[in-house]
């Protein structure tokens, strides 16, 4: 056997929860599987992931009345009317199995204690008897953006437990999984995945792995805002990246970028969502709760996108606490008391005591809103297989597949990880079944040998050029300050400015180390143009996007144009091409009309083609942009009319 060229049958790059779920998937149906992963997968970013997963059980009074048709009215609702409406549909419904078989894999999830309980709604404490019937079930917390409580927990660790409990499957199904190991670039010819070029982290050594079908989840891309985000150090969109580098498979939604209002001052470390959904205040430096009367309805529990504009509205009037690294705000929970906070809470409770040494029983939590997750990625069919390439798939955060559209709610993306592992999974299963591994490896050596000369060309480059890390944080500047919260078109010109000179100074620099094993320098130098490369997709995608929706938010266009933006920003940049292309198709399908989110500035222009106008031209729109056949018909999963019946 070459030890350069190896094979399997399903190859997935990335190894957390989607990855993994989506592994197990193509395993169970007898495929051999091997997964990539920049680090152990327990170590992965989903880990993270602390407040909840949103599926629709029912299960507490406040969730009463509680189904998946709410559950999908929230999500398109939260989206502002970006989301592809099919797949939340599917989304919605399928949330309710993949979190019930989560506990089948072993999720300790918070449960159900009938009787008289103790809860915080608003702010306020009151007493709420649950059914004796219900004792022992999920339990569920009240999300931001959600009509009722929707997000079933596991204390404040649900990301944890969740990512154990799967990849503890995925050991006993005998998965392959290679840790320590990046994809560098995919093996295509063209038409058809053929596989990925993967470079060892500890060695350097590269090598081709061919594949019958290649999974995306390498997560999102929040790196590209330097340290101003909540993502660790793994999330640079590498998975993005390769699949832009190829010119062929299109990224969705880049501009798409959604800032938490909750993370940790200076360090950005995540305080959960969870914390607002049990009752705490958002304060500022006078200590008043200033969403009360922003936001009378929902007040902190409005969506994330809606929260951190208030957030940031309030620092910038001068009313944020003044440090050092920037104003902030004050997350108060103390009200809710030691014992809610060691149990619900615990993650919470270790993060203050461990990295701002204060014990948030008794102390205000400083806050700061901070990128956290990307809506955009590679774009999928409801099927989760890219646009324009036969063989590649692409699942949870890395995938525009598109249920989030231009904001997600709390609580749908860990869910995504899970549905979208089960339902693409299925279907890499199935394709894999379907087809032979390919012999002609004459793609894969030339793939190989341009990924080889790249890293050694890094090694040769000598001299007095700049440092890729001082590129990282100029990149990591410019997206917060000119690409971030709030947008214009001024700043925007400056930005792609600004990272069209960085994109030249990568290629100008100097690696301090030059060992070409373990070297860190060498393996983020790889990476470097891809991150600078998203960059400017993000920048350009939101300077042409003249209009506000969901986290995209322009100043000089503060309204949603339903008539003019109701659609999907498509871009394409090859490897070899000076800058990127752009264009756009529907969103999809619509059955929930454009309308008030219930929350925000109800301000837009309305949509002047009817329903039935727009959808008639849908699918083949979305076909002539790449989008593959899928097993079912498109629309065929969209429950036409069911929000009727919740919306009279």
């Amino acid at each position: 056997m070459n030890p350069r060229l190896q094979t399997t049958d399903v190859l997935v790059i990335g190894g957390g929860l989607a990855g993994e779920r989506c592994a197990i998937e193509a395993a169970a149906a007898g495929h051999e599987v091997t997964i990539l992963s920049l680090v152990p997968p327990r170590r992965s970013h989903s880990c993270a992931a602390q407040g909840g997963m949103q599926a629709a059980l029912a299960n507490c009074v406040k969730a009463d009345g509680d189904s998946s048709t709410v559950h999908f009215l929230d999500t398109v609702r939260g989206s502002d009317w970006g989301a592809d409406q099919e797949v939340a549909n599917i989304f919605a419904e399928e949330a309710i199995v993949a979190v019930r078989e989560m506990a089948h894999f072993g999720v300790p999830w918070s449960r159900v204690q009938g009787g008289k309980n103790k809860y915080f709604i608003k702010g306020e404490e009151v007493d709420i008897e649950e059914s004796l019937e219900n004792d022992g079930l999920i339990m569920h917390r009240d999300f931001g953006g959600t009509a009722k409580w929707r997000a079933c927990y596991a204390a404040a660790g649900t990301g944890h437990a969740a990512l154990y409990a799967v990849d503890s499957e995925v050991v006993r199904l005998g998965v392959t999984v290679r840790d320590r190991t990046e994809a560098v670039a995919l093996i295509h010819d063209g038409s058809s995945c053929l596989g990925a070029i993967v470079r060892c982290l500890r060695t350097g050594e590269q090598f081709a792995v061919m594949a019958k079908a290649t999974v995306i989840a390498t997560g999102g891309y929040g790196r590209i805002y330097g340290q101003y985000t909540s993502n660790a150090t793994i999330n640079e969109g590498t998975g993005a990246s390769i699949a832009l580098d190829t010119g062929i498979v299109p990224l969705g939604n880049m501009e798409a970028v959604q800032f938490h209002p909750t993370t940790l001052s200076p360090s950005g470390i995540l305080v959960t969502e969870g914390c607002r959904g049990d009752g705490g205040y958002l304060l500022d430096k006078n200590l008043e709760r200033f969403m009360v009367e922003r936001e009378p309805e929902k007040q902190e529990l409005a969506s994330r996108d809606v929260v951190s504009r208030h957030m940031a509205e309030v620092m910038r009037d001068g009313d944020g606490v003044e440090s050092p690294y920037g104003p902030y705000l004050w997350l108060d929970i103390r009200h809710l008391g030691e014992e809610h906070l060691r149990t619900k809470l615990l993650e919470v409770w270790d993060i203050c005591r461990d990295f701002v040494g204060i014990n948030p029983a008794e102390a205000l939590i400083p806050v700061r809103p901070t990128q956290h997750y990307s809506m955009g990625g590679i774009r999928v069919n409801k099927d989760g297989q890219a646009y324009n390439m036969a063989g590649l798939f692409a699942v949870g955060e890395a995938a525009c597949w598109d249920m989030h559209g231009f904001n997600r709610l709390g609580g749908n993306s860990l869910s995504e990880t899970i549905v979208t592992g089960r339902v693409v999974g299925r279907s890499v299963a199935a394709y894999a079944s379907g087809t032979m591994l390919r012999s002609n490896t004459g793609y894969a050596f030339d793939a190989l040998a341009r990924a080889e000369k790249k890293a050694a060309d890094w090694l040769a480059r000598s001299g007095a050029g700049p440092t890729v890390y001082g590129i990282r944080d100029a990149m990591g500047e410019i997206m917060m300050h000119k690409v971030g919260i709030f947008r214009n078109g001024d700043e925007l010109t400056e930005a792609i400015a600004e990272l069209g000179q960085l994109l030249d100074d990568c290629d100008n620099a100097v690696l301090r180390c030059k060992d070409p094993g373990v070297n860190p320098e060498l393996a983020f130098a790889l990476r470097l143009k891809g991150m600078l490369r998203l960059a400017m997709t993000v920048a350009k995608g939101a300077q042409a996007r003249t209009e506000s929706r969901g986290a995209h938010f322009r100043t000089d266009y503060p309204l949603r144009n339903d008539r003019d933006w109701l659609n999907r920003t498509l871009v394409r940049w090859g490897a070899d091409e000076g800058a990127p292309s752009f264009d756009y198709e529907p969103t999809g399908l619509i059955d929930l009309p454009p309308g008030y989110r219930g929350y925000g500035a109800d301000e837009r222009i309305e949509m002047t083609d009817t329903l039935e106008q727009h959808n008639a031209s849908v699918v083949d729109e979305q076909a002539r942009h790449g989008r593959l056949a899928t097993a079912e018909d498109m629309g065929s999963r969209l429950r036409r009319g069911a929000w009727q019946e919740i919306t009279g």
